[in-house]
């Protein structure tokens, strides 16, 4: 009673808790995702009889018997997805605007995760309460905000990104929209472009926090 408590040492590293190696592996891992979705992408294609690459879209491709492979690959994303929301969080470079990117990557993830998850797609079915349109809504507005709310803070580091970021946030905000529109003919092609949109976002990122990892 009455006596002061035993301060904690300081880090041994100081101010800088980063952990480099902690970075690269979590670039890893975002690399790792980009590929599981491509690679579930094809194999599932040639699984599933009759899968036309241009009218049938992924969705179709999780449904059925083979729905298994793509589900991984979903799944497989959505741990690259989380993996760079750890990242950010870890090596915090910002403040509200950052935070928010760090928020999106992580309910990407989710919303990936679910939409593997609930098998509510491709089949036709329009009983109850059919949400994975308005998941695919949060997809497509997360992806948008995502790269956008990182872009500033990481143009002080690497302008090169920072663009690149940008670039990949407007052509991936004009692009997802017209994506409601499309002839059924011809949405599976449109879908895969937005997949790779997609990934080009995560492989931008995951080489950002890689890259920063080995720097330090």
């Amino acid at each position: 009673m009455g006596e002061n408590p035993v301060p904690h040492d300081p880090p041994a590293d100081g101010d800088n808790l980063e952990r480099p190696y902690f970075l690269v592996f979590l670039g890893a891992l975002g690399l790792l995702g980009c590929i599981a979705l491509t690679a579930g992408t094809f194999v599932a294609a040639f699984l599933v009889p009759d899968h036309d690459w241009v009218s049938d879209t992924i969705s179709d491709l999780a449904a059925g018997d083979n729905e298994i492979i793509m589900d991984l690959a979903l799944y497989g994303f959505a741990a690259g997805l989380f993996a760079l929301s750890l990242a950010a969080s870890h090596a915090h470079l910002g403040r509200v605007w950052w935070t928010g990117g760090t928020l999106a990557l992580a309910i990407l993830a989710a919303l990936v995760v679910v939409i593997g998850a609930r098998n509510e797609y491709g089949d036709g079915d329009s009983e109850g309460i059919v949400l994975h349109v308005y998941f695919v809504y949060g997809l497509g507005a997360l992806f948008l905000a995502a790269p956008l709310c990182f872009a500033a803070d990481i143009g002080r580091e690497h302008t090169g990104t920072r663009r690149m970021l940008i670039a990949l946030g407007l052509v991936w905000g004009v692009c997802a929209p017209v994506f409601f529109f499309l002839p059924t003919s011809i949405d599976g092609a449109y879908e895969r472009w937005l997949g790779l949109l997609a990934c080009a976002i995560v492989l931008t990122l995951s080489h950002f926090f890689a890259r920063r990892g080995w720097a330090g």
